[in-house]
């Protein structure tokens, strides 16, 4: 139990309302409801005072896993470490204004990496629709029209993770120096994990199912039209095959956008909080290892862009990406292996 249950937990017991509480403390009932709401954190005196009035310790009032109210004599305050001069300490008011900022670009980060993957849709729809002459329009057109249709799709997409990451670079922070988090904060923050936990589950659960579902228009055509091999959705020649490979295709990638959309917001969110617990990807090793990250993920898209350009081969270029997830692995334990 966090302190703003502890708080509200007893304020109800003795039967006092907050503005009781507040008129005892000598503060605002704002400032009571904002302990309760787990938004501030009181200073010592002010938990001092409260141990007297709920005839509780200061230690049943500080520690989180402390759930029984026992009055003790020898209470002891939580230590802050100040030796590290890469240690930063957050803040409760840090922390949500955090979490809040995280949550609103983690939508806007997701929508731009769901529009990098439907950039080339129609362009390998329109191609396939041209070639397999359901409409009456020259190479060049299909060409300038689908690239142009691309590009502002990325750059639609590059202006969101440019602007989000501006928003977020004050937070950098916390993915490269070890954190100190003020009383309070660790116990906010779990429990809105513990609270997130099912909507990540369920996000994560429906991407890899939109993954697996999206090849299956594809497979089903190529079986029932080919040789049992899955053609190229840009292949030449005549006949509608060649449409409906091309549209099955699209759908291919429009169902792992959304797929990547709904992964990338929840793990995002869930990535935002494990910054401030400084657990799975952000503990003080991860956070090393991070550095070389951004490196690593540039290769990946100009080896897409590359060889997407050169080639044109827009409906086979995509698997760079998760190849390269795969790879990403390998890439953090042969780089953690190295520092250890």
């Amino acid at each position: 139990m966090i302190l703003a249950d502890k708080i509200i937990e007893n304020r109800k017991k003795n039967g006092w309302s907050q503005e009781d509480l507040a008129y005892k403390l000598g503060v605002s009932r704002q400032s009571v409801s904002k302990w309760e709401g787990a938004q501030s954190v009181p200073d010592m005196k002010k938990i001092v005072q409260m141990s007297e009035l709920f005839g509780v310790s200061t230690d049943y009032l500080l520690k989180d896993e402390i759930e029984d109210p026992a009055p003790g004599e020898a209470d002891t305050v939580p230590e802050v470490r100040y030796d590290d001069e890469e240690t930063r300490n957050v803040s409760m008011e840090e922390a949500n204004e955090f979490l809040a900022s995280n949550e609103k670009h983690a939508g806007r980060i997701s929508t731009g990496v769901m529009l990098c993957i439907l950039s080339p849709v129609f362009l390998i729809v329109l191609a396939g629709i041209v070639d397999a002459k359901w409409i009456n329009m020259s190479v060049k057109a299909v060409a300038g029209i689908g690239i142009t249709v691309l590009l502002l799709l990325i750059a639609a997409a590059v202006g969101i993770f440019v602007t989000s990451g501006m928003a977020l670079s004050r937070f950098d922070y916390l993915e490269k120096n070890r954190i100190e988090t003020e009383y309070g904060v660790s116990g906010m923050v779990r429990r809105m994990k513990e609270e997130h936990m099912p909507y990540y589950t369920r996000d994560v659960v429906i991407g890899v199912i939109l993954f697996i579902v999206s090849v299956i228009p594809l497979i089903g055509v190529s079986l029932a039209f080919g040789d049992g091999s899955v053609p190229a959705p840009l292949i030449s020649g005549t006949g509608s095959v060649t449409g409906l490979i091309s549209i099955c295709t699209g759908l291919l990638l429009v169902l792992v956008a959304i797929g990547v959309k709904l992964i990338v917001k929840t793990s995002t969110i869930k990535g935002g909080m494990d910054k401030l617990l400084e657990e799975g990807d952000y503990t003080p090793i991860e956070k090393k290892v991070s550095r070389y990250d951004g490196i690593y993920w540039t290769i990946i898209t100009a080896a897409y862009l590359a060889y997407s350009f050169i080639t044109m081969d827009w409906g086979r270029s995509w698997i760079i990406w998760p190849v390269a997830g795969v790879l990403f692995a390998l890439y953090r334990a042969i780089i953690k292996a190295k520092m250890r």
